[in-house]
């Protein structure tokens, strides 16, 4: 089977190239901006005729689109999470390699959800910024597209390779900061979101099993267990054997105005504000996942304590 990967040294790009060329009977070609893919292009500014003739040319049997931008304004996300898409859409519709498309989502395209509720794959898509927005458009134009598609709504990817920039990487460099000066407390705000972690492995090996699959639509990829973020800062203290006390900042109200890791503002000097969860979702997601065990025979394999062991690693082991 070949299979063509975008975007293979993002994020979850990485762990789904690891994963595909894992399998002997995948022969793998990567497509991106950087220097060491098979093939340089910019999904963002590029035609869907160059992208068709290449595709033409490889034939690949399975498109797989890990590329995108988690941050930036409104026009960086929709060039690179719905033009990008669009772009690939078109050029797949005018190839004759008649290949099948693994889109990869995101559970902001959601929205908010109630607390206590599990989101399903029929719930209305409400995005409340302009990340979940690009990607639901980029969704939509997957679904409307008549292609052989399937989007995995990813939610909340942690483990091995978690940039430093997201919650749990935050709050694992804020971990390390306090245990390298010896602090004895470690005060932390933000802790109230709950959200779906799923390891980036898993994420790959669902990846995988839709490459295989004939399902289409949307099926989430998840955990099926939201974790409050203080949970999960308790946890990496112990995974860490940081020993010292964590005091959460501030109540609910106050924690969405306080960076993980930040110690409070002076109210005289007080910084932009500084979501912790900047994905518009509120304080609340978890997903139902059992379209992915009934359509993809999938289901999570490894536990949030192994993929915050992981993340500390990574964190310990920085300079």
């Amino acid at each position: 089977m070949r299979v063509l990967l975008i975007g293979a040294n993002g994020y979850i790009g990485r762990f789904v190239a690891d994963r595909l060329l894992a399998d002997p009977a995948v022969q793998l070609t990567a497509l991106g901006r950087g220097d060491d893919a098979d093939v340089r292009f910019d999904l963002a500014s590029g035609s869907p005729g160059a992208l068709t003739r290449f595709l033409d040319a490889v034939h690949p049997g399975v498109v797989v689109n890990c590329a995108g931008a988690t941050r930036g304004g409104a026009r960086e996300l929709t060039r690179h999470n719905t033009v990008a898409v669009a772009t690939v859409c078109e050029a797949l519709r005018r190839s004759g390699c008649g290949a099948r498309l693994v889109q990869i989502g995101c559970s902001a395209e959601y929205g908010p959800s109630q607390p206590g509720s599990s989101t399903a794959e029929d719930a209305v898509p409400r995005p409340g910024g302009p990340y979940g927005v690009s990607k639901l458009a980029a969704t939509e134009l997957v679904l409307g597209s008549g292609l052989d598609a399937v989007v995995l709504r990813v939610f909340s990817p942690a483990g091995p390779g978690t940039p430093a920039g997201s919650p749990l990487g935050r709050l694992a460099e804020a971990m390390r900061r306090a245990m390298q000066s010896g602090d004895g407390e470690l005060k932390l705000g933000g802790l109230g979101a709950q959200r779906d972690f799923v390891d980036v492995r898993d994420v790959a090996r669902a990846v995988h099993a839709a490459s295989l699959s004939a399902a289409q639509g949307v099926i989430n990829i998840g955990s099926g267990r939201a974790v409050r973020l203080r949970d999960a800062a308790a946890v990496l203290a112990r995974v860490a054997g940081y020993g010292g006390a964590l005091h959460e900042l501030d109540g609910p109200a106050g924690a969405l105005r306080t960076a993980i890791g930040h110690p409070r503002p002076d109210p005289d000097h007080a910084p932009p504000v500084a979501y912790p969860y900047p994905d518009g979702c509120g304080s609340w997601q978890q997903a139902d996942v059992r379209t992915a065990r009934d359509r993809l025979g999938w289901r999570p394999r490894i536990g949030l304590e192994e993929s915050l062991a992981d993340i500390w690693m990574e964190a310990a082991c920085r300079i």
